[in-house]
């Protein structure tokens, strides 16, 4: 068994370690769901009319969890066809459950056999619950763990449904485990990009503009036409297009894709004079298709490539907004390539070294610092996928071929394909260990079809292109609170709104100071004087607290005889400057030039 697996094991049965203790404390108590999560678990409870204050009432909690591991209770699987399978003392309190009641019929109806979970005694056991698992053996081999906070969760995440208490907790094999968890926890606080984002002047939200709905600054704006540029300018080496396409569409376009079934509730809808009812786009790839679908298209056309910055709009609930990480409005920098099927491993290609040279720009393609996902369809449940199982196949060995022959340190991942094809996805370790999937490459046989795009070959006759979506940052807000954290707020020079400070010591350097500043700017430098109405020190200081990359101080030693002299009598390229890097405590004596190279960096 993986460590993985096993982790996974560990942080299911803390869930219902804790409902069972929850249990011993409130015996009428009502239970929703409780996965495991990728950080730890949780468990959803309906308390009824007067939900407990629970601020103090977790280490009750946790208490009986310790009471239960240390029983080291046997976890046993149980599989039925009905209830009535069951002793009547085991499923009394399942029956008088609504929400267990709920899915039971549902797993039914799907003429599925039901499982369950029993701890303790066969015969007799202390707890049981509906569960498809999987389990470890035994209550005592949990190992640590605690609970964390409380919040509130609609049933089924159905806004109209009952408002449920959720409680969170983690575990872990070891105390030194849990330790490094709260420790990355501290820091993540620390990191936090909606705490650095007012900070920095990087982003707001306004109530009379809506939950969801960041508004960027003009440094926050800096940042994502930066990354922007920089995507674009690699890509456009390999030949992608800009496209541009409108926000809203017929609700048509989506039943065509296939979108329509799996998204509607998810849409923000819009209805026009005449009662034609539109949508707020959510995704970009079907109005691409139409683009290529706008005229004939002939093998010798093929590859085409569009490319497209552009926000679309998904009505995410209240309660899973969080900072730029969930928004309603997304920011995509989305692409897709239509090509002839012996085409598709080298466009693939030519995205993953896109991946390479934007993340190594970033410092994050280090070996160890990220592994790629290949996501495919998970077989034991094909209802979930459209499209024919043989396009599917060659889709995803395509993608292996080019994982092993890109040298990518991927993992077959079951169930993780989009329903219309298998796909790459990078996942990226931040500075602090944490993981994000970020850029991804897709194959996509289905619209195509659904669209009936074509082109015609050499032979003059018809045939489908293939579809490869790809994006690099994802969502713009998404990635950018990736990245406020993963830096904490430092950028690297090339990405930070203001590159430098330039700190004249006294009134006698500012004239030079001011001339200093205008060569600079004309060679592309971002940076702002701040001048001496503050000592030296606390200046140094506020260009720290700023996270400004570099802070250049001008004394006598660097103005020196430069102090009365018109700026057309300077010779900027043989002047030193004192330059103090971002977190550190000494200057280092720096040529202007070599200074500008450094600002590109």
């Amino acid at each position: 068994m993986s460590n993985t697996d096993i982790e996974l094991r560990r942080r299911h049965t803390a869930s219902h370690i804790m409902t069972a203790g929850v249990k011993m404390i409130f015996p009428e108590i009502r239970l929703g769901v409780g996965p495991w999560t990728d950080t730890g678990f949780y468990q959803d409870f309906d308390f009824g009319d007067k939900a407990p204050d629970l601020s103090q009432g977790l280490k009750e909690i946790e208490k009986k969890m310790r009471w239960i591991v240390n029983k080291d209770f046997p976890i046993k699987q149980v599989i039925v066809s009905s209830l009535d399978d069951l002793p009547p003392e085991f499923t009394r309190g399942l029956r008088e459950d609504p929400y267990k009641m709920e899915l039971i019929e549902e797993i039914l109806m799907r003429g599925e056999k039901l499982s369950f979970y029993l701890f303790g005694d066969v015969e007799k056991p202390f707890y049981i619950d509906l569960c498809a698992g999987p389990h470890l053996e035994s209550t005592g081999q949990l190992g640590v763990f605690k609970l964390t906070k409380t919040a509130g969760a609609y049933w089924r995440g159905d806004s109209e449904k009952t408002m449920l208490t959720r409680i969170y907790g983690v575990a872990f094999a070891t105390a030194e485990d849990l330790q490094a968890y709260e420790t990355q926890l501290e820091e993540s606080a620390k990191r936090d990009h909606r705490k650095l984002g007012a900070e920095l002047d990087l982003f707001t939200f306004s109530e009379k503009v809506g939950p969801g709905l960041p508004l960027f600054t003009p440094k926050g704006a800096f940042i994502r036409h930066k990354i922007e540029e920089t995507i674009m300018g690699i890509q456009s080496q390999y030949g992608y297009e800009r496209v541009h396409i409108p926000h809203i569409t017929k609700k048509d376009l989506y039943e065509t894709s296939g979108h329509w079934q799996k998204f509607k509730d998810d849409l923000f809808h819009v209805r026009g004079k005449q009662d034609t009812e539109f949508v707020m786009k959510p995704m970009n790839c079907p109005h691409h298709t139409q683009i290529y679908a706008s005229k004939m298209r002939s093998y010798r056309d093929l590859p085409i490539r569009y490319a497209e910055t552009t926000t679309c709009y998904r009505d995410e609930l209240p309660g899973e907004l969080l900072g730029l990480s969930r928004v309603r409005s997304l920011t995509q920098d989305d692409g897709h390539s239509f090509c002839r099927i012996d085409q598709v491993k080298q466009e693939s290609k030519n995205i993953v070294e896109v991946i390479r040279q934007f993340y190594t720009k970033l410092g994050m393609f280090h070996p160890g610092d990220f592994w790629v996902s290949l996501s495919v369809r998970d077989t034991k449940t094909p209802e979930k996928y459209l499209g024919d199982v043989k396009n599917w196949d060659i889709a995803e060995k395509f993608l292996e071929e080019i994982a092993q022959e890109e040298n990518l340190n991927y993992k077959r991942v079951e169930g993780e394909a989009a329903f219309y094809g298998p796909k790459l996805d990078f996942q990226f370790k931040d500075a602090i260990g944490r993981e994000w999937q970020l850029a991804t490459v897709q194959i996509d046989f289905v619209q195509p079809e659904r669209f009936g795009l074509e082109y015609t070959n050499e032979k003059g006759e018809k045939e489908r292109p293939v579809m490869i979506h790809r994006a690099i940052a994802g969502s713009l807000e998404r990635f950018m609170s990736v990245i406020i954290e993963h830096f904490a707020g430092a950028f690297p020079a090339w990405l930070s709104p203001i590159q430098a400070h330039i700190l004249p010591v006294n009134t006698a350097h500012e004239d030079f100071a001011y001339e200093l500043a205008k060569y600079l700017k004309k060679n592309g430098a971002r940076l702002e004087i701040y001048d001496s109405s503050d000592s030296l020190g606390k200046r140094i200081r506020n260009c720290q607290k700023a996270k400004v990359p570099y802070a250049v101080i001008l004394g006598d030693t660097e103005v020196g005889a430069y102090c009365n002299k018109p700026s057309q009598e300077i010779d900027f390229s043989k002047i030193t400057i004192s330059v103090r890097k971002y977190g550190e405590e000494k200057d280092e004596k720096m040529g202007v030039e070599e200074f500008l190279k450094e600002l590109g960096r």
